[in-house]
């Protein structure tokens, strides 16, 4: 059941869901970019064998949560603790795959109420400051991700152009949501494709694009065309401005892990090796052969790694 909490600044609506043992302990999954709280996640009767109860929400913007215009990367633990305090929650874990593993780690280094527990993030990005710093970020990365950050950085601050693009990727994912699922297919590598032909995970891949871009009005006023879907625009834009927080800040009293496939080309595996060097505290899980959607058969084994770190 959809279930709504209200952040205390600015009281915008944030839509949830749980799943597993509501006594257990809980861990909050978030999506990929695109993506809505109806993304991959392990079914209920294992989440009750894990002993987790499951909460994700949908970023602002997506889904049937509020849009938060100009938010940045460390924003999403003040939507994340809103959830909490509406569950009463005292401690928890935070699991972040794809576009929701740097919001995972802002919470690593928020550690509002020191509620934090133990933090997960798998398959991100590193910060753009990385950028020179070690690190070239758009550097074995597949092709369709790079001309969309080359687009952005070109006209940032201005979004219209980004917005275009998305409203078509949008429109694509409305009428026929396999049709993005294929786009991606074909640069995936064999492993990620074998992944994705899952009967269960590709139905979970298209619920969740189909319902990241279910609201065609979120982005009227602030991009030529309305039916921008600004959820993904402001990840984008998230990803590739200041985090608002150093890595350095990362609480080290949390226990985090740094999972990747070393195949990945959509988050590089230079990313996850320029993060682990930043976060000497985490313990780095590399996987051979791996690639970005292995992350999806390895979450239970993830979800039972932060139940265990936290300790409650």
């Amino acid at each position: 059941m959809v279930e709504t909490a209200r952040t205390q600044s600015g009281g915008r609506t944030i839509a949830y869901e749980t799943w597993g043992d509501p006594d257990a302990h809980p861990v909050f999954l978030l999506h990929g970019t695109p993506g809505s709280r109806l993304g991959p996640r392990p079914r209920t009767f294992d989440l009750h064998k894990l002993g987790v109860r499951l909460i994700a929400y949908d970023r602002p913007g997506y889904g049937g949560s509020e849009r938060h215009a100009k938010r940045t990367v460390v924003d999403s633990a003040e939507d994340i603790d809103a959830i909490a305090r509406h569950l009463q929650l005292k401690k928890y874990s935070v699991v972040g795959r794809s576009g929701g593993a740097p919001h995972a780690l802002a919470c690593a280094a928020r550690n509002i109420g020191s509620q934090v527990a133990s933090v997960a993030a798998m398959v991100s990005l590193a910060p753009p400051d990385a950028d020179g710093d070690g690190l070239d970020w758009h550097k074995d990365m597949s092709e369709s991700n790079v001309s969309t950050y080359h687009l952005l950085d070109r006209h940032a601050p201005d979004v219209t152009e980004l917005g275009a693009l998305l409203a078509r990727n949008a429109d694509i994912i409305r009428r026929d949501p396999t049709v993005f699922l294929a786009s991606l297919r074909e640069e995936m590598p064999t492993v990620d494709r074998v992944i994705v032909e899952d009967a269960g995970i590709r139905q979970h891949l298209l619920r969740n694009y189909l319902s990241a871009v279910n609201q065609a009005e979120q982005g009227e006023g602030e991009a030529d065309d309305p039916r921008a879907p600004m959820g993904w625009v402001d990840d984008l834009v998230a990803f590739r401005s200041h985090w608002g927080f150093d890595l350095k800040e990362v609480d080290g009293s949390v226990p985090v892990m740094l999972w990747h496939g070393e195949r990945d080309i959509f988050a590089p595996v230079a990313h996850f090796h320029w993060l682990a060097k930043k976060i000497t505290s985490a313990k780095a899980v590399l996987q051979p052969s791996a690639a970005h959607f292995a992350a999806l058969p390895a979450l239970p084994h993830v979800l039972a790694w932060v139940r265990d770190k936290a300790n409650v």
